[in-house]
């Protein structure tokens, strides 16, 4: 059987994003077929469409890490999920299109006040900024952070997640004088516009009494590097997400004294091509950490905007130009 999906036509720019059809997936062993209502976008996604991100071996060539929908094929041997469910989760490709196998334990109850789009945006997200926050970066309650791309899917999240776990001062870089005002409503204690204020370092002595903070969160990569050291704190560690400015560092001056002298600690995140097992555990974590917080209120999935599914290539066009605040999503076929 087939279904309809969005899929690249060949690898490179947005016009290589078509709607065709592709086989239906059908559910292995502990997996459950979801009928895709809404997914997330990520700039995986983007690195994915260019062919310089391929998915792990054995999950789908389609696009898409996130989504949201109903269960139109349970696991016998699980009772977990039913059909009929209301889910969202986590995968490693497929989510692109009309149907999407998922892994049992890498699936969410979707709680009840919560829209299709809104928790589509909650997975990829939310997973990264709570990997890189705990599991990574020891996080403790009464730390300093420094969050780079602050306003984006993940940055969103980690201020939340920052604030109710007891961070004193969460300093984000954002892209313009509205994203700062937008971060200080979720939560940050300071913002910096880097676009106006290139030397986050004076701020952050400022504000830390060149203590400097205790994690950096970057997604930024090269030309924060120098910077990002003479933030951290002693015994400080900086988790790196992402470099969309690069990958080499051509600065000469690039100076690793800080990471000796400081007893840094540096490490690289990445979620897609962990294994199943660690996957689920995140989820499990998560969940019985933060999932009651989201049914609350305390915890807000941030949807910068909504896209129809015909609509794909704007929606790329839209995230890639750095237009958003929180997380772009898309309605599935169904819709």
């Amino acid at each position: 059987m087939s279904m309809r999906s969005i899929l690249v036509k060949q690898f490179g720019g947005i016009e290589n994003l078509i709607i065709g059809t592709a086989p239906k997936p059908v559910p292995k062993n502990n997996e459950i077929l979801v009928q895709v209502k809404s997914f997330a976008l990520n700039r995986a996604d983007i690195l994915q469409r260019m062919g310089r991100y391929p998915p792990p071996p054995g999950d789908s060539e389609i696009l898409g890490l996130e989504m949201s929908g109903v269960v139109v094929e349970a696991d016998k041997q699980d009772k977990r999920f039913k059909v009929g469910d209301k889910v969202f989760g986590l995968v490693g490709g497929g989510a692109y299109g009309e149907f999407c196998t998922i892994a049992s334990n890498q699936a969410f109850h979707m709680p009840s006040h919560l829209t299709y789009e809104s928790a589509s945006a909650i997975p990829e997200a939310w997973l990264t900024a709570f990997q890189a926050l705990h599991p990574l970066a020891n996080f403790k309650s009464g730390n300093s952070v420094l969050i780079h791309a602050a306003a984006s899917g993940v940055g969103t999240a980690l201020i939340q997640l920052c604030k109710v776990d007891g961070a004193t001062k969460i300093i984000g870089t954002v892209g313009s004088d509205e994203k700062a005002k937008f971060i200080e409503k979720l939560g940050a204690t300071h913002s910096i516009n880097y676009k106006t204020n290139e030397n986050f370092l004076d701020v952050i002595n400022d504000v830390t009494t060149k203590k400097g903070v205790n994690n950096v969160f970057d997604y930024v990569g090269a030309k924060y590097w120098n910077q990002n050291l003479k933030s951290l704190s002693m015994d400080g560690v900086m988790i790196i997400q992402g470099f969309l400015s690069g990958s080499h560092i051509k600065d000469t001056a690039a100076d690793i004294t800080p990471i000796l002298g400081k007893r840094l600690t540096i490490k690289g995140s990445t979620l897609r091509n962990r294994d199943n097992d660690y996957k689920a555990d995140l989820v499990a974590q998560f969940s019985k950490r933060y999932l009651n917080l989201f049914e609350s209120g305390e915890l807000k999935p941030v949807v910068d905007k909504v896209f129809n599914v015909s609509e794909i290539k704007e929606a790329h066009e839209y995230l890639e130009a750095n237009k958003n605040m929180g997380k772009v999503v898309i309605k599935g076929f169904s819709d």
